[in-house]
């Protein structure tokens, strides 16, 4: 019998590689276009614990140190190629703390 491959995902935050189930994903939504296919709303950045939602997704431990550190390096607005305003970043350190 095969053994069931296990999915490896790096942190964004300390740059080692961990088991998909042990690191939280941070998913940017997909951006809402009009017909000609201007963007009208940037897409939603929140944190998805099951990691099933749809969208772009980066990876971080469940360390408050790595949040820190990427948003200290602004490694976030590099993966998403897009501005991602303080509060965004206040709302994903609280959400990470209460866990």
């Amino acid at each position: 019998m095969q053994k069931k491959k296990i999915p490896i995902r790096k942190c964004l935050g300390c740059n080692i590689q961990k088991p998909k189930r042990e690191l939280i994903r941070i998913v940017k939504a997909p951006d809402i276009k009009n017909e000609q296919g201007e963007i009208i709303e940037s897409g939603e950045i929140s944190l998805d614990l099951r990691g099933k939602k749809n969208g772009r997704g980066a990876y971080i431990c469940f360390d408050i140190n790595c949040l820190r550190s990427v948003r200290k390096s602004r490694r976030l607005e590099k993966t998403f190629s897009c501005k991602i305003p303080e509060d965004i970043y206040d709302n994903l350190e609280k959400e990470l703390s209460a866990e």
